[in-house]
């Protein structure tokens, strides 16, 4: 900085050094997002947090097989959105309605209000449980996601990366292990019924189902049916 009165340049002040430093580290934050979230638009992640996890605190076998979102039943990726999100195709990220609802708690729903785009960032990234800074860090991710990731790449990355059963993650993990068969031969059935089970796998089973798991399966069905089934879809870019 220039000082008119010695006509030297003064040192910046302590509050101005404050302020390049803050400015400085939210750049890196920033690039540091950018440089996790980004390669996994187009490469398949190896793993994921929660498969991490699972390896380390019960020593457990993994069965995780990615596959592309053209080999994945699209019965499964629409029983998904029923269930898990249906305003997927048109919001940036985050479902108000959704989270009010979960606040009040007082309306019945077939959904939760945890978007599919943030549980991809909680899946890859983070950790189980509840704190306001795990939360913070995966809107920051969720927000990248929506901005680096065309929305079929955010529904394909769920799909490979959500956990259907204790150990299997994935669609043609789940589909070829509970189902004998490949993912992309799943039936409207059969993928109500992984979707079902999604809010807790380790403790709802898709086969054979509970109660439970096959009324909410009986609602993702209907769920489906009333979206219009596949092709509202159609047109995720």
């Amino acid at each position: 900085m220039w000082s008119s009165k010695t006509g030297r340049r003064s040192k910046p002040g302590w509050k101005y050094r404050i302020r390049r430093w803050i400015f400085l580290l939210l750049l890196g934050v920033a690039f540091l997002g950018v440089l996790v979230v980004l390669p996994w638009r187009w490469m398949a992640p190896p793993t994921s947090a929660f498969m991490l996890a699972e390896r380390w605190q019960s020593d457990g076998e993994i069965d995780y097989r990615w596959t592309p979102f053209e080999r994945i039943s699209p019965q499964l990726a629409i029983a998904v959105v029923a269930s898990e999100d249906q305003k997927f195709p048109v919001h940036y990220g985050f479902d108000l309605d959704s989270i009010m609802d979960a606040l009040s708690s007082r309306q019945k729903r077939v959904r939760g209000a945890s978007t599919i785009s943030q549980q991809v960032a909680k899946n890859l990234y983070l950790w189980g449980g509840r704190s306001y800074l795990r939360k913070g860090i995966e809107a920051y991710l969720t927000l990248l996601i929506e901005s680096l990731w065309p929305k079929q790449r955010i529904l394909e990355v769920y799909l490979n990366v959500a956990e259907f059963a204790p150990g299997i993650y994935g669609a043609e993990a789940a589909s070829q292990r509970l189902f004998g068969k490949p993912a992309n031969r799943l039936t409207l059935h059969e993928s109500s019924l992984l979707a079902a089970v999604l809010p807790n796998p380790k403790r709802m089973r898709v086969t054979p189902p509970s109660d439970y798991v096959s009324s909410r399966a009986q609602d993702i069905r209907r769920e489906v049916r009333r979206l219009g089934g596949p092709p509202y879809l159609t047109f995720l870019q």
